[in-house]
């Protein structure tokens, strides 16, 4: 028995706002942040879309292709930081506008892994008998916590939500392995001040600019790449594969340096690799399942294809799960 992916689906704002549109804002250009990211452009949601909305809709072409119905599933995990409210999860706020009444829903914050996380948890209720399917989606609306006057961050980073539907089936398909890490010594280096209880809302923190992301880019990148490499080799392990074996390696999408430094650590070819960051940016949890639903509509996902998945982020955290379609 496995955790089988038979659905998947994502959603992009429709506001495209390029290196050029940056260049009217902040001081820089298209070409150093080609070079330092990959980046091209990145999505924005529009001022009456919130995080809910895009993981709906992903969701709902999530259940399309898979044949279902909301009332189907019978558990929702998302995967976000940027909830439309600190509470309720977002989670609650799909299954309502979902109409999944027979599903229990909640969020997992585990920063730009969370789709990963969220994968793990799905994967193991599943497997304890606990629901035949589940929702899994990774969306963020990191649009509204970038201070668009830094160049360092408002680079990097775009909105949007992928989602994919597991159903627990027989057979050799489907998940088979996640692998979890943390490390909350490093949470500085990558975090969001305000607001919560640390740093409640005030005049004077919004003045200080808390509510904005902050990341200290250099350092996150060594630790990122080391990690992502490791994890990455001992999904492979853990089930006897090698980098050869792989058919597609879908990481998280956060920046082209970081996924070119990792692929050649792993012994990857570019062709093994999907990459899309140049085209959306870094989307957090949301990366890893648009990119899967994208290569998936493309074709490139067959039947018995070895998908490797990593992902890094805040915390820190990051993991890694290895998927025979």
């Amino acid at each position: 028995m496995k955790a089988r992916i038979i659905g998947t689906g994502s959603y992009l704002p429709e506001e495209i706002r390029t290196n050029y549109d940056l260049e009217k804002m902040v001081d820089t250009n298209h070409d150093w942040i080609v070079a330092r990211t990959g980046i091209v452009q990145r999505r924005i949601a529009g001022d009456d879309e919130c995080t809910s909305d895009m993981a709906t809709i992903a969701a709902q072409r999530a259940l399309e292709m898979a044949g279902l119905t909301a009332e189907d599933i019978d558990l929702i995990v998302v995967g976000t930081i940027t909830g439309d409210y600190p509470w309720p999860a977002t989670g609650c706020l799909v299954q309502a506008k979902l109409g999944a009444k027979n599903a229990y829903a909640y969020d997992i914050s585990a920063a730009c892994s969370g789709f990963l996380y969220a994968l793990s948890n799905a994967n193991d209720f599943l497997m304890s008998g606990r629901g035949k399917r589940a929702l899994v989606i990774g969306a963020e609306t990191f649009s509204r916590i970038i201070d668009w006057t830094d160049r360092n961050t408002c680079i990097l980073f775009g909105d949007g939500a992928g989602a994919v539907v597991l159903e627990a089936q027989e057979g050799d398909s489907g998940v088979l392995s996640c692998h979890l890490y943390s490390d909350g010594n490093y949470w500085e280096l990558l975090h969001q001040p305000g607001f919560g209880a640390k740093n409640p809302a005030s005049a004077a923190g919004i003045e200080a600019k808390l509510p904005f992301l902050r990341m200290e880019g250099n350092e996150v990148f060594k630790v990122a790449v080391r990690s992502l490499t490791k994890v990455s080799k001992e999904a492979l392990a853990a089930n006897g594969y090698t980098s050869a074996d792989v058919g597609q390696f879908i990481p998280h999408q956060a920046n082209l340096r970081i996924l070119e430094a990792t692929t050649k650590r792993l012994g990857l070819t570019s062709e093994q690799s999907f990459i899309n960051v140049h085209k959306y940016g870094n989307t957090s949890g949301a990366t890893i399942p648009i990119a899967i639903d994208e290569a998936n509509r493309q074709g490139l996902l067959k039947e018995g294809t070895l998908i490797l998945s990593a992902a890094f982020g805040g915390g820190f955290t990051w993991g890694s799960t290895l998927i025979r379609w």
